[in-house]
């Protein structure tokens, strides 16, 4: 396994991370939610052999269940291990139970202590922007939770760039907490990240994590154009990344071929070119099933040439838009001269 530092923070995180939203049974989302707490022991501990160190949860995965169950499955190793668990989506049929207010974030870091069986979180994700709540009470009060000890790190998810700036601005202002981790979704067919967030996530050292870096197992190549739609795979009852299918079925014929000359597998190598970016702290791995993970993990071992970095960007490079497009290409070009840029 190899390893890197959380952002801006002294916080050594594997760079392969362990995913756990599949545990449970919820019937909600039966495609998803799917792994019992013997097999979710089986793959915790392959984790852990591998040289995991960074597992990820959140209280709405299964109704709780994940939270419990990967609670259970890390309590001879909390001390050896980092977790990460979220706040933010529903959790409960009242209003009140949902959203990033100061009582909601207050309750539900309560009830995530108490389901993961630990006595702090050691990065506390609010899961979403919450259009409804002054964002000066969401950050006070991660603020509040890191000083009280329940909480050590605070990161963001899903959220606008202006708003992640914004918060990231004021808390340094107030002397609050900061944010030092934004989980995002990134792959090779969801590059819109690339235009504003990374930016400033590197501009502020923030490490980014990854969720869905095979764009819901898209890339792993096991999905064909008839099969797309079958009723037992994850993908027809999951299916919500807005990605080009025709493209991506392209693209994966691509990282087909790559993975013939490194010995390795589509998701490899899928994995392998997000591992190449320097923002990325960390990609989240997860698993229904044993031999899913145990692939995923050897993604670590495949060093992509530069021409087949190249390659792949070129192929799946983003479209841009205004304002974008404006700074892109009409850069002053003496300062491109002399600076070197692009």
């Amino acid at each position: 396994m190899k390893y890197s530092k959380l952002g801006n923070t002294g916080l050594v995180v594997s760079r392969l991370s362990f995913g756990a939203m599949t545990f449970g049974n919820d019937p909600s989302i039966t495609s998803v939610y799917k792994v019992t707490q013997e097999d979710a022991q089986i793959m915790v501990d392959k984790a852990l052999e591998a040289g995991i160190n960074f597992f990820d949860t959140a209280d709405g995965y299964s109704g709780g269940q994940s939270e419990v169950m990967l609670g259970k499955t890390l309590a001879k190793r909390r001390q050896d291990v980092v977790i990460a668990t979220k706040v933010g989506f529903r959790t409960g049929e009242p209003v009140t139970q949902a959203g990033l207010s100061r009582r909601h974030i207050l309750f539900s870091c309560e009830q995530s202590l108490k389901r993961l069986n630990t006595e702090y979180i050691d990065l506390y994700i609010v899961h979403k922007e919450d259009p409804y709540t002054p964002l000066e009470e969401t950050l006070e009060t991660l603020d509040m939770l890191v000083r009280a000890g329940k909480v050590r790190y605070i990161g963001f998810s899903n959220w606008t760039v202006w708003k992640a700036a914004v918060a990231y601005q004021m808390q340094k202002e107030r002397g609050w907490a900061t944010f030092c981790n934004g989980q995002m979704y990134y792959s090779l067919l969801g590059r819109d990240v690339e235009h504003d967030i990374v930016p400033f996530m590197q501009h502020a050292g923030i490490g980014m994590t990854i969720w869905s870096p095979l764009a819901g197992g898209f890339l792993s190549g096991k999905y064909t154009r008839e099969g797309a739609k079958d009723q037992d795979n994850r993908l027809s009852g999951f299916d919500i990344l807005p990605f080009d299918k025709e493209k991506g079925y392209d693209v994966v014929d691509v990282l087909k071929d790559i993975a013939t000359a490194h010995n390795a597998s589509a998701a490899q190598v899928a994995l392998s070119w997000l591992l190449s970016k320097p923002v990325v702290s960390s990609i989240l791995v997860g698993a229904s099933k044993l031999h899913q993970l145990e692939n995923n993990l050897k993604a670590v071992e495949v060093e992509l040439s530069d021409a087949e970095i190249k390659t792949l960007d070129d192929l799946t490079q983003p479209g841009i838009s205004y304002p974008h497009w404006f700074v892109q290409n009409l850069a002053d070009q003496k300062h491109r001269e002399v600076l070197g840029t692009k």
